[in-house]
C-alpha cells in the first residue's frame, strides 16, 4: 500500500473496474432486488440534494447486491418540459434571439443538444459519487420505448373515458406561457392591499365590495351575498352598476359567500377565479375573460393592452377620482406563484386535457392503507392519504414546445377527434386528410409517472418487466409526494395491476449551516464536485449518510466532509498497520483467545447485527455511526493498540494477526456500502476478488463471548487517562499504576495492556490502598489508583483545581444564563443555539469529573 490514499486515482480506477466487470449488472442471485433512480431534470448540473438522493440509494443497492440478491438500479433522466424550455429560451436570449425567431423544429432540435450535452454531464456526476447504477440500461423519458409507453398510456386513458378535454379554470404562468397543475404552485405570503369599492344599486343604494385585484372587476358579472346576511337582505334581486363599465349585474345569493370576510359582499369575476368560476357555473353568469396569456389587459378602453400591475394602479385612481374608492387597508395573504420562474399565477379559463382522478385514486389509496406500500417514515403516509382522498382532476396538456406532442389529431374538414398511438395520415371517422395535431405537450410528470414499468420495457413484457417489476424500493423528497410517488402508484395499478414499489423512503431536505434552503440567489449551494475534488467521493458519502437520520432536514456545514476525510486516512493508516504486521499470514482458526480477542470478535458479531438491521429498515445514518465508532474506536483506539502488545508474544501473535485481518475483512465489507472507493482499493491489497460483488459479512456464533470485564478494563484506562487530564500530568510523563486485585482472565496480558495504553512505568496489584493514590476506577471488586510520586504537592494542585471550577462554573452560569433567554433562543440561528447547547453540556462534564477529582485530592 501507498503512504497516502490518493482518492482522485483510486475513484477513477475502481469505478471504470467495476463497470467493465459488469459488477453493476444484475446477476442471478438469491432473490431479486430493484430500484429506479428518481430520473434528474435535465436543466443543469446536479446539486448536494441529488447528492443525498444518490447516495442513500447506493447504499442499499450495495448492500443488496452483497446480500447475495440479483440487483439492478436502473438510471436516467427526465427531459423536464417547462424547466429545459426556459433554459433553452435563457440562452436563445443571450444571443438576441427567441424561440420564435428559430421556429419550432429548429427550437426542438437545439434542445435535444442540450439534453444530450447535460445527460453526459449528470452522468458524469452520478459516475464520480460512486453510484453502482446499470448504465447499459440507461432511459430518458423523451427516448423512443418510453414516448411510446406514454402515447400508450394516453390513448388506453381517453378511451376509457378518463382522459378528456374541456375549458375550465386553470392556473396559468403567464412568463412561461403554459398551465400549472395545482401541485406545480408554491405559495408565498405577501403584504398587498385591500381595496374597499361601492358598486351603486340600480334600484338605489350601494354595496361595498372587497378586493385585493381590482384590475379584474372589468370582467365581473355578479355581486354575491350570503342568503343568511340580514345586512344585504334587500339586495338580492336588485341590479348594480359596475363602476367605471356601466354594466349591469346581478346581485346573487350563494352560500359559498365568507360573511366576515371585507364588506360580506363578493365581486363574481367567473373567468379569472376559481371560486368565482364554480359560482358562474352555478347561477349561469356570464364568462368575460379581460386578461391575455401574457397577463395584459384585453378590453375596450384606455386600459387596454397594460399589465395586471399598471391596470390595477390605473383603474385605482380612476375609483378615486369618480368617488368609487371607499378605503384601502393593508392585508397579507397567500399569493400563488410558478414553482419553476415564480411569476404570480394567473386563474384562466383555458381548452386543456385533463386525467379524471377520483376513480384511478381509489385503488391507490388501498395499496397504502393495506400496507401494499409503505412510507419511512410513516408519517408521511398520512400526507399521501390526505392528498389523494381530496384529489382533483390533473391538468396534463402544456402549452409548451418541448415535450411529448398530444397523440390527438383534429380533422379540419368533420371536426373529428383520432386519438391514436402511431400518426394517424387521415380522419378515423370521415377520411380526409387534412388533420394536425394538437400543439401541446403532456405534463412532464405524465412521464415521469410510467417510469417505474416504462424503464423496464413496458408495454411490451420484456424480461425485465417480469423479474425486476414491483420495484423494491423509491428514495425521493417530500416536496414531489403528490408530484411523483402518488402517481406512480396510480399509474402502476392501473396498468400493470400491482404497486410500483413496496417501500418509498423520505429523505430530507439538504440546506446550508444556518438551515436556509440552498439557492443561488443567498449564494450558500455546495458544489458536489467541488466537494469529490477537495475530499473525495468517500468523505462526501459518508458524511451525508452520517446526517442523514429520518425526519430531519439536514443543515450542511462544508467542514464536515473534512472530518469523513480524516476518518479516510485513519481506514488507510490502520490498513497499513494490519499489512505491516499480519498480510501473508496463513490463517487458521484461532484458539487460545486472549480477552481482547474476544472483546473484537465479540464486537464484530455486534456490529455487523446492528448495521444490517439499520439498513435494512432505512436508517442509514445509524448504520453509518455504528460502522464508524466500530473501526476508529472499537478496532484503532482499541483492539490495534492492544494488539502492539499481543504482536511482541510469541503465544499470541498468531491468534493476533488473524484477527487483525479477519477484522478488517468485516470492516471493509461494512464501510463498503458508505464508501467503495478505498475499501475496495484496500481489499484489493489483501484479498482475492472485487469487494462490489464479495459477500456481505455474516454473524459468527462461535465469536461469542462472556464480557471478561473488558467494559471495567476501558473504564480503567479512561479514568487514568482522565487523572492525568486533570492533573495536567503529559503523556510523556511515567505513572504507577496500583490495583487491589486483577478481576481479568489470567489468559490476558492486562498489565501490559494497561502500560501500554496510559504509559504506566509499572503496573502493580495490592490489597493495601497506596499513601498518595488517586482513583481512577472501581467496580465491587477491585479498586484501581493512580499513584503520585513523593514530590506531588497536593495542596498546590487542590488550589489549582479549585481555580479551574470557578473559571468553568461562571463559563457555565454565562452559557445557562444565554439558553434560559426566550429572544435568544428565539432569534439566533440554529447552528448558534445548538453549539451553546453542546458547549454547556461538555461543561457540565468537565465540571462533574474536576469535582470528583478535587473530592479525590482531598480524601
Amino acid at each position: 500500500m501507498d503512504k497516502f490514499y490518493s482518492p482522485y486515482e483510486s475513484e477513477k480506477k475502481w469505478y471504470k473496474k467495476w463497470e467493465e466487470s459488469g459488477a453493476f449488472k444484475p446477476r442471478p442471485g438469491d432473490g431479486k432486488f430493484s430500484i429506479v433512480i428518481p430520473p434528474p431534470n435535465i436543466t443543469n448540473v446536479l446539486h448536494m440534494g441529488h447528492a443525498l438522493n444518490i447516495v442513500l440509494q447506493d447504499i442499499v443497492t450495495r448492500y443488496q447486491r452483497m446480500k447475495g440478491k440479483e440487483t439492478l438500479w436502473l438510471p436516467g433522466e427526465d427531459h423536464a418540459g417547462i424547466a429545459t424550455q426556459n433554459m433553452v429560451v435563457k440562452q436563445l436570449s443571450s444571443e438576441g434571439k427567441t424561440k420564435e425567431d428559430v421556429g419550432y423544429d429548429e427550437f426542438v432540435r437545439i434542445t435535444w443538444e442540450w439534453a444530450r450535452e447535460y445527460r453526459q454531464k449528470i452522468r458524469s456526476q452520478i459516475e464520480a459519487m460512486g453510484a453502482s447504477c446499470d448504465w447499459s440500461r440507461e432511459r430518458f423519458t423523451l427516448d423512443e420505448g418510453l414516448s411510446r409507453a406514454v402515447r400508450r398510456v394516453f390513448v388506453s386513458l381517453y378511451k376509457k373515458g378518463l382522459v378528456y378535454k374541456g375549458k375550465y379554470m386553470v392556473n396559468w404562468c403567464p412568463s412561461c406561457g403554459t398551465v400549472l397543475s395545482n401541485e406545480e404552485i408554491e405559495f408565498e405570503d405577501e403584504n398587498s392591499k385591500l381595496y374597499y369599492i361601492k358598486y351603486l344599486i340600480q334600484e338605489g343604494g350601494s354595496v361595498v365590495i372587497a378586493t385585493t385585484r381590482p384590475e379584474t372587476m372589468l370582467g365581473d358579472t355578479a355581486v354575491a351575498v350570503n342568503p343568511k346576511d340580514e345586512r344585504y337582505k334587500d339586495f338580492i334581486g336588485k341590479h348594480a352598476i359596475l363602476p367605471l363599465v356601466g354594466r349591469i349585474i346581478p346581485v346573487i345569493e350563494d352560500d359559498y359567500v365568507d360573511m366576515s370576510f371585507g364588506t360580506g359582499a363578493l365581486k363574481v369575476t367567473p373567468a379569472h377565479d376559481p371560486n368565482d368560476f364554480e359560482i358562474g357555473k352555478k347561477h349561469n353568469l356570464e364568462f368575460i375573460e379581460v386578461l391575455d396569456d401574457s397577463a395584459h389587459i384585453k378590453f375596450d378602453g384606455r386600459y387596454n393592452g397594460m399589465t395586471r400591475e399598471e391596470a390595477r394602479k390605473e383603474i385605482v385612481k380612476d375609483l378615486e377620482i369618480n368617488g368609487y374608492l371607499v378605503k384601502i387597508e393593508n392585508y397579507n395573504h397567500s399569493v400563488g406563484h410558478c414553482y419553476r420562474c415564480h411569476t404570480v399565477v394567473e386563474p384562466k379559463l383555458s381548452d386543456q386535457w385533463f386525467v379524471s382522478m377520483k376513480k384511478l385514486a381509489d385503488p391507490a389509496i388501498r395499496a397504502v392503507n393495506e400496507g401494499k406500500v409503505k412510507f419511512h417514515p410513516e408519517r408521511w403516509e398520512k400526507v399521501y392519504l390526505n392528498w389523494m382522498e381530496d384529489v382533483h382532476d390533473w391538468c396534463i396538456s402544456r402549452q409548451l414546445w418541448w415535450g411529448h406532442r398530444i397523440p390527438v389529431w383534429y380533422c379540419d374538414d368533420c371536426g373529428h377527434l383520432t386519438v391514436s398511438e402511431t400518426t394517424p395520415d387521415r380522419c378515423e371517422k370521415c377520411g380526409s386528410t387534412h388533420i394536425h395535431q394538437d400543439k401541446d405537450v403532456l405534463d412532464t410528470w405524465f412521464s415521469s409517472a410510467l417510469w417505474p414499468f416504462s424503464t423496464l420495457g413496458w408495454p411490451e413484457r420484456t424480461e425485465d418487466l417480469e423479474k425486476f417489476y414491483p420495484t423494491d424500493l423509491l428514495v425521493t423528497g417530500f416536496d414531489i409526494i403528490f408530484f411523483w410517488v402518488a402517481r406512480m402508484i396510480v399509474m402502476g395499478l392501473e396498468f400493470m395491476n400491482d404497486v410500483p414499489f413496496h417501500d418509498v423512503y423520505i429523505h430530507q431536505l439538504v440546506r446550508d449551516k444556518f438551515g436556509r434552503k440552498m439557492s443561488k440567489s443567498l449564494g450558500n449551494g455546495i458544489d458536489p464536485n467541488e466537494i469529490i475534488s477537495k475530499y473525495g467521493a468517500d468523505s462526501m458519502r459518508m458524511a451525508l449518510a452520517m446526517l442523514a437520520a429520518q425526519g430531519r432536514d439536514i443543515n450542511l456545514d462544508e467542514r464536515v466532509f473534512e472530518s469523513y476525510m480524516h476518518f479516510s486516512n485513519k481506514i488507510w493508516n490502520a490498513s497499513k498497520f494490519v499489512e505491516m504486521n499480519a498480510k501473508g499470514t496463513k490463517l487458521s482458526r484461532p484458539q487460545g483467545l486472549t480477552m481482547a480477542d474476544r472483546w473484537i470478535l465479540s464486537r464484530s458479531n455486534e456490529v455487523i447485527r446492528k448495521v444490517t438491521d439499520s439498513i435494512d429498515s432505512y436508517d442509514y445514518n445509524i448504520a453509518a455511526r455504528e460502522t464508524y465508532d466500530f473501526f476508529w474506536g472499537d478496532f484503532c483506539d482499541w483492539y490495534i493498540e492492544l494488539s502492539k502488545v499481543q504482536l511482541e508474544d510469541p503465544k499470541l501473535n498468531q491468534n493476533t494477526k488473524y484477527i487483525l485481518l479477519y477484522v478488517l475483512n468485516v470492516s471493509l465489507r461494512l464501510l463498503h456500502p458508505f464508501m467503495p472507493f478505498i475499501s475496495e482499493e484496500i481489499w484489493s491489497n489483501f484479498f482475492d476478488g472485487l469487494l462490489i460483488t464479495s459477500k456481505w459479512p455474516e454473524i459468527d456464533e462461535e465469536f461469542y463471548f462472556g464480557d471478561d470485564n473488558f467494559s471495567f478494563f476501558m473504564e480503567t484506562v479512561r479514568g487514568i487517562r482522565n487523572v492525568r487530564s486533570d492533573l495536567d500530568l503529559p503523556p510523556s510523563t511515567k505513572i504507577k499504576i496500583v490495583m487491589t486485585k486483577n478481576v481479568w482472565p489470567k489468559d490476558s496480558p492486562v498489565e501490559k495492556y494497561i502500560s501500554k495504553l496510559t504509559n504506566a512505568s509499572d503496573v502493580d496489584v495490592s490489597r493495601i490502598r497506596p499513601k498518595k493514590g488517586m482513583t481512577a476506577a472501581v467496580n465491587s471488586e477491585a479498586e484501581v489508583f493512580v499513584v503520585m510520586d513523593e514530590h506531588f504537592d497536593f495542596n498546590s494542585e487542590i488550589a489549582r483545581l479549585n481555580s479551574k471550577i470557578v473559571k468553568a462554573t461562571e463559563e457555565f452560569r454565562k452559557l445557562n444564563a444565554r439558553l434560559s433567554n426566550e429572544e435568544f433562543v428565539k432569534k439566533a440561528s440554529e447552528e448558534v443555539v445548538q453549539k451553546a447547547r453542546e458547549e454547556r453540556a461538555e461543561l457540565e462534564k468537565t465540571l462533574r469529573r474536576l469535582d470528583s477529582t478535587l473530592r479525590k485530592l482531598k480524601e
